[in-house]
């Protein structure tokens, strides 16, 4: 009985080791959520990553000692170069041109002749006023001939008259000859001289045929041409010229700009300023602060500033774009002069300027750290930048209105 009992028991199935019933598919279940919530996480953290920016690095420089211990600009504007003399020469007659004596680009002096009309007409009124002032003038010699003559003959009458040799009738008629011949002689006195009115007037017109510069300049425009009709009071339309060209005196020429009227405070008659002109980025001019005209554009909110120069230069050109910087006074200057040591320069494009004070990008590693700064003038070698960043400092440059502070970027080029 005992030895079947131990055969049966031998035949059963020991289920204490057998592990427990789907435990194994709980594990790859695990695994798997894991793996879709790591897949998750990493899909979110580079679907929230900031966009990269592309830049350029500038690396600032310290500013040369005769470069930062100029005045800052405290304010900028552009504007264009007027000449305050100018004047369209024209005739004061109507007439035909037939002969142009003037080019673009010729400099001419005062009095000079720039053309001459057709004078055939005048000319001959000029000649017919002649010929009447020598026949006022016989008349004169006739007059004074018959009053010279009528004179001793009152004289010799009126005698015998008071020693009533002759009657009184006779003594009147010698007296009407004698007044008429005086009257005579004033008539033909005012003649003459109205025959000599007569030929300054054709003399006037003739000399009105020569067009002459009103002051020496260059001139500009070249309105007519030989053969066409030029009248001062033509209007629109037609094929009558108003003009003969257009004269420039370069030596009048200033600088006109309009300022915001939100910063007009900031300009004062006789303050210095730097004129740049846009052909020549690298040539400073200094001038000086004219005249603020005292209106302002409604239209525009500026105020119009006249800027005299300080240098004449054949470049410098009427109608030419200039940019304006209104340098700080000189009591402003000694703080900015103590500082001019710790000065550097930075290119143009890798600071973003509003008046006195900036706004820099400074490169930290991938990513850029937004900075204010202090700014000074502009000069043809970038932008000074008084504090805020020191010799060394790689900025970002370009268009810096993409960045803020933080951003992520990446360096497409690095200059100095």
């Amino acid at each position: 009985m005992d030895e079947r009992s131990s055969l049966l028991n031998q035949l059963q199935i020991d289920r204490a080791d057998e592990p427990a019933s789907g435990g194994g598919r709980a594990v790859w279940w695990v695994l798997a959520v894991l793996v879709v919530a790591a897949a998750g996480g990493a899909g979110w953290y580079f679907y929230t990553l900031p966009e990269t920016i592309t830049v350029n690095i500038a690396t600032a420089e310290a500013a040369p000692a005769e470069v930062s211990s100029e005045r800052g600009s405290i304010l900028d504007a552009s504007g264009y170069v007027i000449p305050r003399r100018q004047a369209t020469v024209s005739s004061k007659i109507t007439g035909k041109v037939v002969e142009l004596l003037i080019e673009e680009g010729q400099f001419v002096e005062r009095d000079e002749v720039l053309a001459r009309l057709d004078d055939t007409n005048y000319r001959a009124a000029h000649a017919q006023a002649e010929a009447q002032l020598a026949q006022a003038r016989a008349n004169l010699t006739a007059a004074q001939v018959a009053f010279d003559n009528a004179v001793p003959i009152f004289e010799r009458n009126r005698s015998q008259f008071e020693r009533q040799i002759i009657s009184a009738q006779e003594f009147d008629n010698a007296k009407a000859a004698y007044d008429a011949a005086r009257t005579g002689l004033d008539v033909a006195a005012r003649a003459v001289d109205v025959g000599e009115a007569a030929v300054g007037f054709a003399s006037r017109n003739l000399d009105d045929t020569v067009v002459r510069a009103p002051f020496a300049g260059v001139v500009t425009v070249k309105a007519a041409q030989e053969g066409e009709m030029v009248s001062p009071v033509s209007a629109g339309g037609g094929f009558t010229r108003t003009g003969i060209g257009t004269i420039v005196d370069m030596d009048s020429l200033e600088v006109e700009v309009d300022v915001s009227e939100n910063f007009i405070n900031r300009v004062q008659p006789d303050q210095t300023v730097t004129v740049t002109l846009n052909a020549y980025p690298d040539w400073r001019i200094p001038a000086h602060v004219i005249a603020i005209i005292p209106t302002a554009d409604r239209a525009r909110a500026t105020v119009r500033v006249r800027v005299g120069l300080g240098e004449k230069d054949s470049r410098v050109l009427p109608q030419m774009g200039v940019r304006v910087s209104f340098l700080e006074d000189d009591s402003d200057f000694a703080p900015a002069a103590q500082a001019a040591s710790r000065a550097v320069v930075v290119p143009l494009d890798a600071v973003q300027a509003n008046g006195t004070t900036g706004v820099v990008f400074v490169l930290r590693d991938d990513t850029v750290e937004r900075r204010a700064v202090s700014l000074g003038a502009r000069t043809s070698l970038g932008q000074i930048v008084l504090s805020g960043v020191t010799a060394g400092t790689r900025l970002a440059a370009g268009d810096l209105t993409q960045l803020a502070d933080g951003v992520r970027v990446r360096i497409a080029s690095e200059g100095s």
